[in-house]
This record gives C-alpha cells, sequence and structure tokens, in this order.
C-alpha cells in the first residue's frame, strides 16, 4: 500500500527575504522543488502539499491599502483566499509542466481550504504571525501611527506587521483532500495554514481575519487524512539544540520524551523551531499507527525521506 506524506514549504521559500515577490521569483522559487515533490512519488508516496502565505498575504494587503481610494478592500481572510489560489496556481503548473517534461501521467489538484478556529481564542487579542516584507524601525513606526498595525522586531531582521494566529481545530475539506490523495493526484491544499473560518450557532461557517500557523494546520490535516508522514521544511537541515552556542548539537532523532524534555529547557522557542516541533508532537500524538514527522531543509527533502538527513521525529 502506498503511505502519504504531507510537505509543509513555508511562504518565506516561495518568496524569499531578499526578494520583492514577483511573479518570476515565486515561479522560479518553486522550481526548484518540483524534481524533490516528483522523486517522492517516483518512490511511491502519495503527495499532499502544504504551503505558508506569510510574505505574499502581507503584501497583498499592502495592496488592499494602496487601492482603498479606487476599489474596495478585502478583509484578512478573503487575501488568505486569494493568496492560496496564486500560489497554488504557481505550484501546481510548475508541477504539471514537469512532470510533462519527464514524460510521468500525474495529474496535480489545488483545494481551497477552510480551517476552524475558535471565536473567543486567546490569540485574536495578542497577533503574533508576521506577515509581509520588513521594514526599518522609523517606517514601522509610521505604519503603526498611520494604520494602526501592530509592527514586532523580527529575528533582528527588521520589523514586520503581526496578526492574529488561532489554533487550528478542524480542515474542513479533509475528506475531499483524501479522495483525491487517494485517487493519485498530488494535492495542493491548506494554502497559509487555511482561510480562517468560526461556526456559528446555526452551523454555517464565517471568515474570520487571522492568519493561521500552516504547520499547525499541516500537522492537524495529516492527522484527519491519516497520513504516514509529516514532512515540515525550514531553513536548516537539522533541529538543533543549543542553537548558536560553541556546544550546538545537531539531532538527527528524536523521541516524544526527548521533545518534552528539551522544551522544558527551552531549546526551541516560539518564534523559532518551537511551532514546528509542536506541530510534529501534535502529528505523532494523534496519529493512529507508527507516524513519523521529519523536519528539514527544502534542499534536503530527498534525503531525509530515506533517513539521510534531516531530523526524525518517533515516538
Amino acid at each position: 500500500m502506498e503511505k502519504t506524506v504531507v510537505v509543509a514549504i513555508g511562504g518565506n521559500a516561495i518568496t524569499q527575504n531578499n526578494q520583492k515577490g514577483t511573479l518570476e521569483e515565486q515561479f522560479a522559487n518553486v522550481a526548484m522543488v518540483c524534481d524533490s515533490i516528483i522523486h517522492l512519488i517516483q518512490k511511491g508516496y502519495h503527495v499532499v502539499l502544504t504551503h505558508g502565505n506569510g510574505p505574499q498575504v502581507g503584501n497583498l494587503l499592502i495592496k488592499n491599502e494602496a487601492g482603498k481610494p479606487i476599489v474596495p478592500e478585502h478583509t484578512l481572510d478573503v487575501c488568505g483566499a486569494e493568496t492560496s489560489g496564486s500560489i497554488g496556481y504557481i505550484l501546481e503548473q510548475s508541477i504539471q509542466n514537469r512532470l510533462s517534461e519527464l514524460g510521468i501521467d500525474k495529474k496535480v489538484a489545488t483545494v481551497i481550504t477552510e480551517t476552524v478556529v475558535d471565536k473567543d481564542d486567546p490569540a485574536f487579542k495578542r497577533p503574533t504571525k508576521p506577515i509581509g516584507p520588513f521594514f526599518s524601525q522609523e517606517d514601522s513606526r509610521q505604519l503603526e501611527e498611520e494604520h494602526g498595525y501592530i509592527m514586532v522586531e523580527d529575528s533582528g531582521r527588521g520589523y514586520r506587521r503581526v496578526v492574529p494566529s488561532p489554533k487550528p481545530l478542524e480542515i474542513v475539506e479533509n475528506d475531499v483532500i483524501r479522495t483525491l490523495s487517494d485517487a493519485g493526484y498530488i494535492v495542493i491544499c491548506v494554502g497559509g495554514g487555511g482561510i480562517p473560518v468560526i461556526r456559528q450557532a446555526d452551523g454555517k461557517l464565517k471568515g474570520v481575519e487571522a492568519v493561521i500557523d500552516k504547520d499547525r494546520a499541516s500537522a492537524l490535516l495529516a492527522h484527519q487524512i491519516g497520513a504516514e508522514y509529516l514532512l515540515l521544511l525550514t531553513g536548516v537541515e537539522k533541529v538543533s539544540v543549543n542553537y548558536g552556542k560553541p556546544d550546538e548539537k545537531q539531532l538527527d532523532t528524536m523521541t516524544l520524551n526527548e521533545v518534552e524534555k528539551y522544551m522544558a529547557e527551552g531549546q526551541f522557542p516560539e518564534g523559532s523551531m518551537g511551532p514546528k516541533v509542536e506541530s510534529a508532537c501534535s502529528f505523532i500524538k494523534n496519529s493512529e499507527g507508527d507516524a513519523k514527522a521529519i523536519i528539514t531543509s527544502l534542499d534536503k527533502m530527498e534525503q531525509a525521506m530515506e533517513k539521510k538527513s534531516g531530523t526524525w521525529i518517533t515516538n
């Protein structure tokens, strides 16, 4: 039986920090991941591809603000839907074209995905999710004054706008995604963590303004569709303890007990590796069977799935 791997790609891999985010740049960046995705397919995996949208949705909000005197603004949830569509288009076309070049008969489908959150989640009162480009301290203060944005310093690279990031509770379209994956499609979904929605008293869905962490949403999806593997891609090859210190140590493997020990020591901060490690553990704890999570860099994806790179987290 073929096994399913959910592969989560960050929005910063699609629009890198030193780039403006042009379509040409995004297509070029995505092209670099196509062969690795196809390699997994050739190895017999069903691939479900998720992605972030932090840089892209932030840029779209800036366009919204600039165009406000001329055209109606869109809310943040709608901007999330728009970036899910645009990034899904870039990924879908790039992968489909590469499959065609290689003579592989495989179809790709993008699912615009809604993610249920709690309307009373405390995250709505404490924005933490950075989106959009980096600004100087002076420019960030001006944006706060003129537009009411909440700006924070982000990892020494400048200042970025932050928005609420509530916990994902349910992937609405999980059955559709699973059906497509089981039928052999490469599925692109959970764009930007999914479009945040709440369930109202009458059961109907309604969008809310937030951006969901794509790793947490990907872990939830992987559990809901019964995936065997969760592959979280980041900027480093392996998870480290004592990161940036003389005694830094890269980890090939971690058990859940070891993760809990490291978390208690404060090894994985919220602003860096914390959400990825937390998401990996959540997937393993909630999944039946021998689920595994792997954290590695974009360029080490193939080696990581063969246990030649990356950090493997197991029960």
